[in-house]
């Protein structure tokens, strides 16, 4: 049995439906070619008077011809003992209901047109413990490509599009109690969800002290200005329309390690919730100190009302710094003790931030921050990252007017109603 888990905030609910509607279809799609391939091979049988004819490679060709010698209605084409094609014949090429087997003793029952396999199922080979069953689309090479379904035993479904035998394109995957994978696929590997950033979706911001100052330089923030203008250059993006949006949630950093504060925190803070704007405050981690001390060191210097955003725990250390603290296991440790005691305090789950490297590297060795805590992630390319998250740092190089130096740009996994709900839900109360 296949369970979806989504994202806190999935930006299309619709997903879970069309995707069991698809898996349903495949089902019927498959049951009927079953049907199909006992047909053909039993209510289209060979007749005892069928000639044989020489075909070349070396294969024979036995069934049904026309007055000009062509292969034409039923007929099998055969190498030795093994059937190459079984099925319908027109004027000399396949074309109609057919099974035949491909280079890797694959069996295929489909429909052919002019000698090409244009649509079918395709089942794995005998000694094949995957069990694969493809249902789709093929090219001439009886290979998929175009739009197709896979399944396997373990219940690993994939539906999208197809080259050369390989998921490339746009499609879906669904496994056993993991999240569905929405998104551009290229030569069976994930790429992610390519955004289309537009006016409809959700855009924040975060600051810290640089967001002030620059060198010896000092500027001050218009709050009554602030509009996202720009988002950035570092990363390729696909963008619709005009970029003027609104500020509609922002993060300010208040304390790092257990010693440092920022001392523009309280003013930001004031000025951004005047102008309406929903507000968080972030802890940068310090691998240098315990996660207790560091708790009550954000709590102590750390303003929280009703309705401001989820804390947020600022997690970047480098491998050596992870490697100096004792490892993944001592740092892990440290994370969730700044994370109980903080929802503790303030009465909501706190989100995780962290990059793309340490997702890949080392979140697979905490599943239960994984499954158990939204993600903040920043990771500046084109799709969207491949993890339950709520919001995705676009940008380092943003644009936003009423702040002079760059500022870093974020945008939340859904659009309003799921953001209005996400506010609802895990602000504090």
């Amino acid at each position: 049995m296949i369970t979806i888990i989504h994202s806190r905030c999935t930006a299309n609910k619709g997903v879970e439906t069309t995707a069991r509607k698809i898996v349903a279809a495949t089902v019927t799609s498959v049951k009927v070619a079953v049907a199909t391939l006992l047909l053909t091979a039993c209510g289209h049988g060979i007749k005892p008077d069928a000639q044989q004819h020489a075909a070349p490679n070396g294969m024979t060709y036995t069934g049904q011809t026309d007055a000009k010698g062509r292969y034409d209605g039923y007929g099998q084409l055969a190498k030795g003992d093994s059937i190459i094609y079984a099925g319908q014949w027109k004027a000399g090429q396949r074309c109609g209901w057919g099974t035949a087997t491909d280079s890797l003793g694959r069996r295929i029952v489909g429909q052919w047109r002019a000698d090409t396999l244009m649509r079918g199922t395709r089942w794995a080979a005998p000694n094949d413990s995957t069990a694969e069953v493809y249902n789709g689309d093929f090219n001439r090479h009886i290979v998929a490509a175009g739009h197709g379904t896979i399944t396997d035993a373990l219940g690993h479904q994939y539906s999208g599009q197809w080259r050369n035998d390989r998921r490339s394109g746009w499609g879906f995957a669904l496994a056993p109690n993991k999240h569905i994978r929405v998104g551009e696929w290229k030569a069976d590997r994930f790429l992610g969800e390519r955004l289309n950033y537009t006016a409809d979706r959700i855009y924040g911001i975060d600051i810290s002290r640089f967001q002030h100052d620059v060198g010896r330089r000092r500027y001050p923030i218009h709050w009554n200005q602030v509009r996202i203008s720009h988002l950035g250059t570092i990363s390729k993006k696909t963008v619709t329309g005009a970029v003027n949006y609104p500020v509609s949630f922002c993060y300010i950093k208040s304390t790092e390690g257990r010693t440092i504060r920022n001392r523009y925190f309280r003013a930001d803070y004031t000025a951004a919730r005047r102008q309406g704007i929903p507000v968080g405050a972030y802890h940068f981690f310090s691998t240098k100190t315990s996660g207790a001390i560091q708790a009550n060191y954000f709590l102590r210097n750390t303003i929280f009302r009703k309705g401001d955003m989820p804390p947020v725990l600022d997690l970047e250390p480098t491998h050596q710094q992870i490697k100096k603290m004792g490892g993944p296991k001592a740092m892990f440790a440290a994370v969730r003790t700044w994370m109980r005691m903080v929802e503790r305090h303030t009465g909501t789950r706190p989100v995780l931030y962290i990059s793309q490297m340490f997702v890949n590297r080392y979140l697979p060795m905490a599943p239960d921050l994984k499954a158990n805590y939204n993600i903040w992630i920043a990771r500046y390319g084109e799709y969207k990252p491949d993890v339950h998250l709520v919001y995705w740092q676009l940008c380092p190089d943003g644009r936003v007017r009423g702040i002079t130096p760059k500022v870093d740009i974020n945008v939340f996994n859904g659009y309003r109603s799921e953001f209005e709900d996400f506010l609802r839900k895990n602000c504090i109360p």
